[in-house]
């Protein structure tokens, strides 16, 4: 057996936390796994124990080079490994002296034994560590009445709450970690109340105790699951709306159920088949950390785990509060504390101060007004932690720093460039609103779509000429310009990054395509294949039968027929084919896109991308663009939703197949409530217009139909072809690839700069994509925040970081969530309104309505880059 130093001092303890970003009981957890460490338990990571073995250590050095060498090639690109720990081990590899004279450098060997030891009995990344166990009991029940219940009762609830409000202005949406909130005093009170009886299940030999005792975390996490997955609703229930509304293309025939269902089924489940194929991608890998799913497991260990250990924190005062009594307190005071920026004192929520002196001052309201400016340079704009919380929808808490501070740099940048635009009246956004994401004509008015269409809600050129191009304000012309370079961007990140990675989970999925394995790949890839390791959470996992890729496989055939059936059956004058370019799309980027999402916490869409192929490929039919871009972008987009589920079923040990049958069952009833309630809202008298009742004016259907017939019954090609006057955003796509070349070149310079390997281009860019309606006061407010948690307070005081920090970004969001539906039901329900200067000053002068630079005369237009005559025909 490997023996280290019995004692360590506190002083070289204190060094190993700083250099492995560690806590105390990580690093004696840690000496304990180095010291039973032996060749055999390093080479194969299952982590068996063997006998006393004199001569292991000099052994072990010679095996921990290649590991080690493994941690570098997969980390290197990783901002979020520590710096300093990545800079140890490349010293460890780089003296060749070590592997001579190891009694020289026992410090560094120690440590290099220790992040070894760290790596595969735990996780490399500190925050991980702070929320996840790395310890399970297989015999922990899982599959139980009692989950498969609650979490049926709450896959109905959410589904139902979340489609009968998702045409209300504003929506009403229960998330997560509400859920999450409402399933423990239920699950609490069955373990209580309910009999402790066995029952046989019929026709089979298996029982079932309707009571099997404590409710625990797994069955808990298997019920948020359930509730997340049934929470997404069909992304073509937008079609429907479109097709269906007499104001829009009045096609009733899509009323029909079997035709809603069918779609709504196909675009649910393609992208949960997706999800599985692509674990050995976004799910297994120890660098792919999901940071928005670590929040959903702290909140349940602060539920569920007992323990309670003292760390010391700010003041030097220790801490001894638990983690469920603290989330009580925090949930509490914010759900108190909301109710001021959100209803009571709405300037707290907009406090652009700055324009309060002067409210019609145009440039000031420009440079610092939070609504209808750019507030580029208003210090502090928001006490709103729902503000706060804008960055991607997820909080600083959250985020990595890393992503936090990029996607804040990226915006501010942007933001200068359409200062620039804007001033020089380029593409005439001088008469437009400067932070708008709407569309509009030559006469500086909300663009009529209908002008440009025919009797049958086709294109009609002749229409369209004599009415006016489309015209977009500054901030919204350059977010599609970085759209388009998001795009590119990401692939070449990953290419240049991420390579080594994803040829690894190349050979993986092939390997588990096989259909006979051999006893040592059996069950869950938990072997240590060649070029990598595996963390102990893989190892863990090993325990429980995996679900072959066939299966995923199996149910993205059957997704794809019913989308083909549910284009086909119906006159909706779309080819078939067009679900498979929109998969084909979807699997371009899911995996790039997967990586970068589940390493920085932002998730770049696909929207854009879809809208603009899909337009080009079916130019002039919106409906044949809009189910393109539903195979495109929310395939991927669910795809990487229920990737997200599959890694929290990792963290927390439930077993494959019990999250497949959760998942698939939670999206089958998802599908079947939301066409039902979908069908009954179509009936309400008024629905979708501004007579509506229960304020059901369908904001998303509206803003859907603007872009179904923009991009698909006009199309891109007119707006950003050659002829088109925004045909120069199309340079987007060479500078995603010349910017992430860049750094990359600059970071093979100087390898070893930690600031140029914080530097992420494509987190940047993704902040430069929250423009338009979003000002950067939106963003600022991440910083000091994100500084404060992740740089100074996580430096100081890791233990105390990793005890509370993530139950306080659930308790904040959770006590936001609260607050907003016990007003949105009491006093807004009733149309109660307090009335005074704080509820009134945010929305006075340009704030109010957004002023422009240039003024147009009664009568008078400007003109594009544009001549009628060269508009090409559909």
């Amino acid at each position: 057996m490997l023996q280290m130093a019995e004692d360590v001092e506190p002083e070289v303890v204190h060094a190993l936390e700083g250099h492995l970003n560690a806590t105390e009981d990580d690093i004696l957890e840690a000496k304990e796994a180095a010291a039973n460490l032996s060749l055999e338990s390093v080479r194969d990571v299952s982590g068996s124990r063997t006998r006393n073995d004199s001569r292991a250590w000099s052994r072990l050095l010679t095996v921990t080079p290649k590991m080690m060498q493994k941690v570098v090639a997969i980390h290197d690109g990783d901002p979020n490994f520590p710096y300093v720990t990545l800079q140890k081990i490349k010293e460890f590899l780089s003296n060749e002296e070590i592997m001579e004279f190891p009694e020289k450098h026992e410090q560094l060997v120690q440590e290099m034994k220790l992040e070894a030891a760290l790596i595969t009995n735990n996780s490399p990344y500190a925050e991980v560590r702070a929320v996840v166990d790395n310890h399970d009991d297989p015999n922990t029940p899982v599959s139980t009445i009692r989950a498969w219940t609650i979490g049926i009762m709450f896959s109905v609830f959410l589904a139902f709450v979340n489609q009968l409000f998702s045409i209300r202005q504003p929506a009403i949406r229960f998330d997560t970690n509400i859920a999450q909130l409402l399933a423990f005093p239920i699950g609490k009170a069955w373990e209580r109340w309910m009999p402790r009886v066995e029952m046989g299940i019929p026709f089979t030999r298996h029982r079932i105790n309707l009571n099997p005792g404590r409710f625990n975390q797994k069955e808990h996490m298997l019920i948020a699951i359930m509730a997340n997955t049934s929470r997404s609703l069909p992304y073509t229930n937008y079609i429907i709306w479109t097709q269906v509304l007499p104001q829009y293309f009045n096609q009733q025939y899509a009323r029909h159920f079997g035709y809603m269902f069918l779609n709504g089924f196909a675009t649910n489940f393609i992208g949960y088949g997706l999800a599985g194929i692509t674990r050995k991608f976004l799910v297994y890998p120890s660098y792919c950390v999901w940071p928005m799913s670590l929040v959903t497991i702290a909140l349940n260990s602060a539920l569920h785990n007992e323990e309670n250990q003292s760390v010391l924190g700010p003041f030097k005062k220790t801490w001894s509060m638990s983690r469920y009594k603290f989330f009580l307190y925090t949930f509490s005071a914010m759900f108190v504390y909301f109710w001021f920026p959100n209803y009571i004192f709405q300037a707290m929520s907009y406090f652009s101060w700055m324009t309060w002196i002067a409210p019609t001052n145009l440039k000031l309201n420009i440079l610092t007004g939070m609504q209808n400016g750019l507030g580029l340079f208003n210090p502090w704009p928001t006490f709103d932690w729902n503000v706060v919380c804008f960055m991607n929808g997820t909080d600083p808490l959250m985020l990595p720093s890393f992503s936090t501070f990029n996607a804040v740099a990226g915006m501010f940048i942007t933001g200068l460039l359409i200062l620039v635009v804007w001033f020089n009246n380029l593409w005439n956004t001088g008469y437009l609103p400067i932070n708008t994401n709407r569309i509009f004509d030559h006469f500086g008015k909300l663009y009529n779509v209908s002008a440009t269409l025919d009797h049958r809600g086709m294109f009609h050129l002749e229409s369209y000429s004599a009415y006016s191009a489309p015209y977009m304000g500054a901030a919204n012309a350059l977010l599609y310009g970085w759209f388009f370079a998001v795009y590119s961007a990401v692939i070449a990140h990953v290419i240049f990054y991420h390579r080594y990675e994803v040829s690894l989970g190349f050979k993986n999925l092939f390997r588990g395509f096989k259909w006979k394995k051999s006893k040592k790949t059996e069950g869950h890839p938990a072997e240590e294949n060649e070029g990598e390791y595996m963390d102990v959470h893989n190892r863990l996992m090993a325990a429980y039968p995996e679900v072959s890729e066939w299966w995923y496989f199996s149910v993205l055939v059957i997704s794809v027929v019913f989308g083909v059936l549910g284009i086909a059956l119906w006159p909706t004058y779309t080819s078939p084919a067009v679900v498979l370019y929109g998969i084909l799309l979807c699997l371009i980027f899911v995996v790039p896109i997967g990586v970068v999402t589940a390493m920085t916490g932002m998730e770049v869409t696909l929207n854009v991308l879809a809208e603009f192929i899909g337009g080009m490929i079916v130019e002039g039919n919106a409906l044949a663009m809009n189910f393109f871009k539903s195979y495109g972008y929310v395939t991927c987009a669910h795809a990487l939703s229920f990737a997200n589920d599959l890694k929290i079923a990792h963290y927390v040990k439930i077993p494959p197949r019990v999250t497949f049958a959760g998942q698939m069952l939670a999206t089958l009833i998802s599908t079947l409530i939301c066409t039902g309630i979908m069908k009954f809202q179509m009936d309400i008298k008024n629905v979708c217009t501004p007579d509506a009742p229960m304020r059901f004016y369908c904001p998303g259907p509206n803003t859907f139909f603007t872009a179904s017939v923009l991009w698909g019954t006009i199309g891109p090609i007119k707006v950003f072809g050659k002829d088109g006057q925004y045909k120069f955003l199309l340079l987007g796509f060479p500078i995603g690839i010349i910017l992430v070349s860049l750094m990359w070149f600059l970071r093979r310079t100087w390898p070893n700069n930690q600031a140029l390997r914080q530097i992420h281009v494509v987190a940047a860019i993704a902040g430069s994509l929250h423009w338009a309606p979003y000002s950067f006061s939106y963003a600022w407010p991440c910083v000091p925040i994100a500084w404060f948690s992740w740089i100074y307070i996580r430096s100081r005081y890791l233990a105390f970081w990793s005890k509370y920090n993530f139950v306080l970004s659930a308790s904040f969001s959770a006590g936001v969530a609260i607050s907003a539906i016990v007003m949105l039901f009491s006093v807004q329900w009733a149309g109660i309104e307090i009335k005074w200067w704080g509820n009134t000053q945010p929305y006075m002068g340009c704030e109010g309505k957004p002023c422009t630079l240039l003024k147009l005369a009664k009568g008078e237009r400007f003109y594009p880059w544009w001549d009628p005559s060269k508009v090409p025909a559909p």
